[in-house]
């Protein structure tokens, strides 16, 4: 959780009730434990089944967790797949080394962490007393989650990252939200802070800014750091308004489609996701297969326009993608696949994607035609933007190949669509 926002709101943290204090809990920083305990459980409705282990960790020991974690999670083939891939689409650097960086940057945010596997609560020993209050409050948060569901989940789904990334904003959004309901008295954010929920999710924002690691890192990181934190606190804010749903993990939301536009949740027949299964490539070798998602194809967007609001209202209305990383004998190339809700949005959504390649490769405007398929060779690379129809669903495909590759690697017949 970003540490700060209790400094740029200490008025307000006078606000939290001061409650008795219930029994139970014995260890480091014991009356807060057992204050947060009792907040959390009468703000989010969820009991505690038992009571939670505190122990307190050296920065050098959070690092470690953190590599343990890159080991453990991902193999190092498996890594350097995923680091291609955003490298293939424009949004990592060539010269970037992922795994180096990002062990620095979340060894640089972490104040503290609860570890499923250990079902501890660890906070870092040099943080100042006004952060490891609020981290406490967070952590404490995933331990009675984990309580009622399997918040591990997360870490062992493979070839959904969309799916992931929204599981994983449902899990930090409630501890985030109920964090912030406990530090401003319990009543709706939006009522209590002047400015409302923006505000908030604008100090978040600042505060993250300020740390030296995430201020250097790519937008990519930068955004997939914070969307968890404030795409899912907004997203169980409006959980909140459905007290008929006892915990928003039965079920957890199945996209970042429906973290982004929560009535796609909450309707009575939920928005999922179309589910996109491409054949083997022709004229190469598969090396990765994984999806983006509603929220990482805006993010593709932006990373080459720069222009928030359209990139935004391109992917708005995405039903459904999935990509290939492919080694050919020429070298590694890109192919994605995506599904829309209509014929217009899958039109607005090529002509962006037409704007975003031109700019990433110093294209002339439209010099790749203005058919159903747009093709330019720049920069050593074979680009190929095309439109069509599959089972009456409108869908585009990108690829991004080595010059030599001229050769259609996923031709629309080879893409099946499947309902949910």
């Amino acid at each position: 959780m970003p540490s700060a926002l209790r400094r740029a709101l200490p008025a307000l943290a006078l606000l939290a009730a001061c409650a008795k204090e219930p029994p139970g809990y014995e260890g480091p920083h014991e009356r807060q434990v057992r204050k947060a305990m009792m907040q959390l459980e009468e703000s989010s409705g969820l009991t505690w089944q038992k009571l939670p282990v505190l122990e307190e960790r050296t920065r050098d020991e959070v690092r470690a967790f953190v590599e343990k974690q890159f080991n453990e999670q991902m193999s190092p083939v498996e890594f350097a797949s995923a680091e291609q891939a955003y490298r293939l689409f424009g949004m990592l650097p060539d010269t970037l080394d992922l795994r180096a960086f990002l062990t620095d940057l979340l060894t640089e945010q972490i104040a503290g962490y609860y570890d499923p596997a250990t079902k501890v609560l660890y906070v870092v020993k040099d943080v100042a007393p006004d952060i490891r209050e609020i981290t406490i409050t967070h952590e404490l948060m995933h331990a009675l989650q984990d309580q009622h569901t399997r918040i591990d989940s997360v870490q062992t789904l493979r070839g959904d990252n969309d799916r992931m990334v929204a599981m994983q904003a449902v899990i930090e959004g409630q501890a985030t939200y109920e964090q912030l309901l406990i530090m401003t008295g319990g009543n709706d954010l939006a009522l209590r802070i002047p400015g409302g929920w923006d505000q908030v999710r604008e100090m978040i924002r600042s505060e993250q800014a300020s740390m030296p690691k995430f201020a250097n890192a790519p937008v990519l990181l930068q955004e997939t750091l914070l969307f968890p934190y404030l795409s899912g606190a907004e997203f169980i804010r409006q959980f909140k308004r459905h007290p008929e749903r006892k915990t928003p993990y039965t079920p957890f939301a199945s996209s970042t489609e429906q973290l982004i536009h929560p009535a796609k949740f909450f309707d009575s027949i939920p928005d999922l996701p179309t589910r996109v299964t491409l054949a083997e490539p022709r004229g190469g070798s598969l090396v990765r297969e994984d999806n983006l998602g509603e929220f990482e194809a805006r993010l593709f967007l932006y990373q080459h326009l720069k222009d928030l609001n359209t990139s935004v209202a391109a992917a708005s209305g995405w039903d459904g993608d999935r990509f290939q990383v492919i080694n050919t004998p020429a070298g590694a190339a890109l192919a994605w696949v995506s599904v829309w809700d209509t014929p217009l949005d899958a039109a607005e959504f090529r002509d962006v994607m037409q704007r975003a390649m031109e700019k990433r490769y110093a294209l002339a405007p439209r010099s790749g035609g203005t058919g159903e398929e747009r093709t330019w060779t720049a920069k050593g690379r074979h680009l190929t933007l095309a439109s069509g129809l599959i089972d009456g669903r409108p869908v585009v495909v990108m690829e991004d190949a080595p010059a030599a590759v001229t050769r259609r690697l996923l031709p629309l017949a080879s893409v099946t669509l499947q309902e949910p």
